[in-house]
């Protein structure tokens, strides 16, 4: 048995031996961010006298960390709260003292050409922090936006960043040992088409979906959402919103998330039979769970989801 066990060692890759991979929520908020631009709701104004309540605009840092190596980080999504995001991440990094770090992660992967998604790559050009040759990973459709557009086009002709095609459906590798496959989701695509990711480490699989419309509307590439789930262990999910009544003024259908409770009437029986994990995530200001004390927040944790944390760890 143990002659077996040291030889299935011996057939791994070297890079996967002793290699650690964790998922960082750098970010759990809609677009936004929490507090809200221009909001005055009980939320945001809690969220700005207590600054354990402010949330940044929702994004993941990928760390791959292994024995003897420097770890490689990537962003998934840039957003408009990217500084502060890279800071969360400095204890992973060997940044050089007394200057700014012009290489501060390994690469970003963007979902879609949303503002909260993608705005925070401005940080990476010559006005900033000026990384050189930093590889971006989007659909084509993404990245022939970024280079058809100022002032994104202008980040790949000065090779602040350097595009690179990950069509959905087609997995590819951004660190040794860690596998990421584009997903096709349905949502407003007004400039780019829209991805969920699933993220493959050593021991486990993650699924990120931060914007996503109803799972009704689901048609391609996954008919029944509920397949989408085959072989996920760990699933972080879009929860823009807790119920239909969050926005006066303004129609939530036309905005197009799944709520909260939908999300859970679809997956709580593979919640409860512990073969899922769930968390949520993107979390509008609006969206009453952000009261950690309330009601709705009980709610969802008494049917066994749980509701992301900015700097809550994720091991793959």
């Amino acid at each position: 048995m143990l002659r077996a066990i040291a030889l299935a060692a011996l057939l791994l890759p070297t890079a996967v031996l002793g290699q650690s991979v964790r998922l960082r929520a750098l970010g759990t908020a809609q677009d936004g961010g929490i507090p809200h631009a221009a909001c005055a709701c009980p939320r945001c104004d809690a969220a700005r006298a207590d600054p354990s309540r402010r949330r940044l605009v929702a994004s993941l840092g990928l760390v791959v960390s292994g024995e003897g190596s420097a770890s490689k980080v990537f962003l998934i999504d840039a957003t408009p709260d990217l500084r502060a995001q890279l800071d969360m991440l400095a204890d992973v990094r060997d940044a050089p003292a007394d200057r700014v770090d012009r290489a501060p992660v390994d690469g970003v992967l963007l979902t879609h050409a949303h503002v909260g998604h993608y705005a925070g790559l401005m940080f990476f050009g010559y006005e900033a922090v000026s990384t050189r040759d930093l590889p971006v990973w989007g659909t084509p459709k993404m990245i022939a936006f970024l280079r058809a557009n100022e002032p994104w086009a202008q980040l790949v002709r000065i090779r602040n960043i350097e595009p690179r095609e990950a069509p959905p459906g087609v997995a590819f590798e951004p660190a040794p040992g860690v596998t990421v496959t584009p997903i096709r989701v349905p949502h407003r695509d007004e400039l780019s088409d829209t991805v969920g990711f699933r993220i493959t480490g050593p021991a486990r699989t993650a699924l990120y979906i931060p914007d996503t419309e109803p799972w009704r509307n689901w048609r391609e590439p996954f008919p029944d959402p509920i397949t989408l789930f085959e072989g996920v262990d760990v699933a972080i999910l879009d929860a823009t919103f807790y119920s239909p009544g969050e926005l006066p003024g303004r129609n939530i259908a036309a905005i197009g998330h799944p709520l909260m409770t939908e999300t859970m009437d679809l997956l709580e029986s593979r919640v409860r039979a512990g073969a899922l994990t769930v968390y949520f995530t993107h979390l509008n200001h609006s969206n009453p769970v952000l009261d950690p004390a309330g009601e709705e927040a009980r709610a969802v944790e008494s049917r066994g989801f749980m509701i992301l944390r900015d700097g809550q760890e994720i091991p793959l």
